[in-house]
């Protein structure tokens, strides 16, 4: 990397990659959040993505109009989705002269500390590359804890955590952590915006507010700034990369 240029983490929630009300994954979004990756990695910059997705593209496929109850039936639907939702991701970032890599974890792999340094060094070649872009997902469809990191919002944290990275970045359906109904733009202390969280999460989604606050405390304890910002508004990810007032910015203490 060159002096300037950053590693960054972006998590892309269930939400913001499936069409509002409908079991389908929005081509449009996943589009254009990819371009504005690619700008960022052609920047100079190396963007590692946490995607969720899979499930919701694995509803599509087999005509369930709902997420399923039980866990064999929400792997099957990861199973299934989860070639769905890298191929979209293939077709965006090829147009912009980039590569793509799947890595699939699970708490597991991340729980042993040799499978830990061979997921790190894994991630450390594709982004030597210089034109490659690691997708990361849990791997829902052999995970034996259903929903161990939360729609992703842990498992964003620990591949931050995991690759050095210097920013964490959760794209969600909110414009940031509200309080009465204003986004609060920048938090230095976690604890004391706990009380802001609000008990709601899109119906595919599994994570919540909640999860994510549980996330940016790992981050931030590890020395890595996070924002969490609307991934429905376009041209945040260079906003929040110039610093602009967007979203809620996170510091280190």
């Amino acid at each position: 990397m060159t002096r300037k240029s950053r590693r960054i983490v972006l998590k892309f929630g269930t939400g913001i990659l499936t069409q509002p009300e409908a079991n389908t994954l929005d081509r449009d979004q996943i589009t254009r959040l990819s371009a504005e990756v690619a700008a960022v990695v052609h920047a100079g910059h190396e963007c590692l993505l946490v995607s969720s997705g899979a499930v919701g593209a694995g509803l599509m496929t087999l005509g369930l109009t709902e997420r399923p109850g039980d866990l064999a039936g929400i792997q099957a639907c990861a199973a299934v989705g989860q070639s769905k939702l890298m191929n979209l991701y293939e077709m965006a970032f090829a147009g912009h002269q980039l590569h793509v890599a799947q890595l699939l974890l699970t708490y597991g792999d991340l729980d042993s500390r040799k499978s830990y340094v061979n997921a790190g060094n894994t991630l450390n070649r594709l982004l030597s590359e210089g034109n490659v872009v690691p997708i990361i997902n849990e791997n829902d469809s052999v995970a034996v804890e259903e929903l161990r990191f939360g729609d992703n919002d842990r498992l964003s944290a620990e591949v931050a955590m995991l690759a050095g990275a210097d920013l964490l970045i959760l794209l969600t359906t909110a414009d940031g952590l509200l309080n009465g109904g204003e986004v609060i733009r920048e938090v230095r202390d976690i604890d004391e915006v706990m009380d802001c969280v609000e008990p709601t999460k899109g119906k595919l989604s599994v994570g919540g507010m909640a999860s994510k606050l549980q996330a940016v405390k790992m981050a931030v304890e590890a020395g890595i700034p996070t924002v969490i910002a609307s991934g429905r508004t376009p041209g945040l990810i260079p906003a929040i990369l110039a610093g602009e007032p967007v979203g809620t910015r996170f510091l280190i203490r």
